[in-house]
């Protein structure tokens, strides 16, 4: 099943601007639609096209990338191995998987210069920076990450085309929905918290209206992915880091208790474990910014973070991965609008994951009390003009804020916007602006 992207958008105007002059390549974790959109892409928007899948090749074709001296006998060899016919400069060819054949993505290089066809490169992250350590990275890439499906997408995808521009310009007008809407919309978006965004989460959706499909089709790709963890660490802490990720944020705790998901590790051994898994774009991090400005990034604390799951569905079935279906609460509590604040983290990766789609890195910050035993926690800062604007996120009562005004007035000079994303409707009040869950993807 073929789902809408907004990658494909991106895709268009680098074969506009580039022209040929630079490979495109897809990063990003498994499962979220890279190779589809890429295949997608190639049949609509050039004459012919040619898929090399480097995860199941014969050993002719990738010897064929041993010696690419006489690109000629390249083109014709890989014409008649596969049967189609490439045109120049009208004609795109994909390298799928392309991790699996370093030499092909080091072939780019002279395949661009060459000039004849277009090329677009999918891949894992982990595996593409794992297996270009002994080749020559090619300076002819331009590199697009790829997320799972984003709200809109997942809308589009159950048909609707509608509801997030009517969303976006209430939004821009600042104007409360009404009672009966809200509701509808926060039915609506519950029901993407549950599913998510991975095509193969969402298709089982679609195909049967069966919670009990689509939470297996999750936990094939969550088994996919701690398969992959092993490829960035081999004695199994990556793996330990990300199953435990609910159960981290449940503790409502400032920062990833490294010690409690691996005994007796120190977060200052395993940084590089976790910038891995960041890269692999199978988790979000969020670092502290121990003084936060507009350059966020230059205050990040990398021992103090906070780790969420890459998509919120898959959050859902890895908290209760360990049981049947059945047993998990957050279904049942989600889907009869009953997620208490005892399960508001649910709220708060599901908010991380839209920021990261709209290109924000994440960031957090607390304040010590006075008596500097408790903390104040903005639960996200992000840059805002010349400024930031603070983000504190409520699964329930909305009336106490006490950590985002005590951010604002110590960085009083530094607030452009003050931000209470909740799940009630929209509303301005005191200079603050409450914006239900499902408005995060406008900020």
């Amino acid at each position: 099943m073929y789902f809408k992207r907004k990658m494909y958008d991106t895709m268009l105007k680098w074969k506009s601007e580039r022209n040929g002059d630079t490979a495109l390549l897809i990063q990003g974790a498994r499962r979220i639609g890279k190779s589809t959109i890429a295949e997608e892409f190639a049949r609509h928007e050039y004459k012919s096209y040619l898929l090399i899948d480097f995860s199941r090749i014969s050993k002719e074709v990738t010897d064929l990338f041993n010696d690419i001296s006489d690109l000629n006998y390249l083109f014709l060899r890989l014409q008649f191995i596969y049967q189609v016919q490439l045109y120049e400069r009208e004609s795109v060819i994909i390298f799928d998987e392309v991790q699996l054949q370093p030499l092909a993505r080091q072939a780019i290089k002279h395949l661009v210069k060459d000039h004849r066809y277009d090329y677009i490169e999918t891949g894992s992250l982990i595996s593409v920076r794992s297996k270009s350590r002994d080749i020559i990275i090619p300076s002819e890439e331009t590199k697009v990450d790829m997320y799972p499906m984003d709200y809109e997408e997942f809308r589009w995808a159950l048909g609707d085309t509608a509801t997030i521009p009517l969303l976006r310009t209430a939004f821009e007008k600042k104007l409360p929905l009404g009672d009966a809407v809200h509701r509808k919309l926060m039915r609506d978006f519950r029901l993407y918290m549950l599913v998510g965004g991975m095509p193969q989460a969402v298709s089982a959706y679609i195909k049967t209206n069966n919670f009990s499909i689509v939470d297996v089709a999750k936990r094939d790709i969550i088994a996919l992915y701690e398969e992959d963890f092993g490829k960035i660490d081999d004695s199994g802490k990556a793996k330990s880091m990300y199953d435990v990720i609910p159960a981290q944020l449940s503790k409502n705790v400032l920062r990833y208790q490294v010690g409690k998901a691996i005994p007796n590790e120190k977060v200052d051994r395993i940084i590089n474990i976790v910038k891995e898994m960041e890269d692999s774009m199978t988790v979000n991090v969020a670092f502290h910014s121990d003084d936060p400005n507009v350059g966020l990034a230059l205050t990040k604390n990398d021992e103090y973070f906070k780790m969420y799951a890459s998509d919120t569905g898959l959050f859902v079935t890895l908290a209760f991965k360990d049981r049947d279906i059945t047993e998990n609460v957050i279904y049942d509590k989600l889907l009869s609008d009953k997620l208490g604040t005892n399960l508001g983290y649910v709220y708060e990766n599901v908010i991380a994951q839209m920021l990261k789609a709209t290109g924000k890195n994440l960031f957090y910050h607390t304040i010590p009390y006075a008596e500097g035993k408790k903390y104040y926690e903005i639960d996200f800062v992000i840059p805002d003009g010349h400024k930031i604007s603070p983000i504190e996120v409520k699964s329930s009562g909305y009336k106490s804020h006490k950590s985002l005004d005590q951010f604002c007035i110590k960085y009083s000079d530094r607030i452009m916007n003050k931000y209470v994303i909740y799940t009630k409707d929209y509303k301005r009040e005191n200079g603050i602006d409450y914006i239900p869950v499902y408005m995060t993807m406008f900020l």
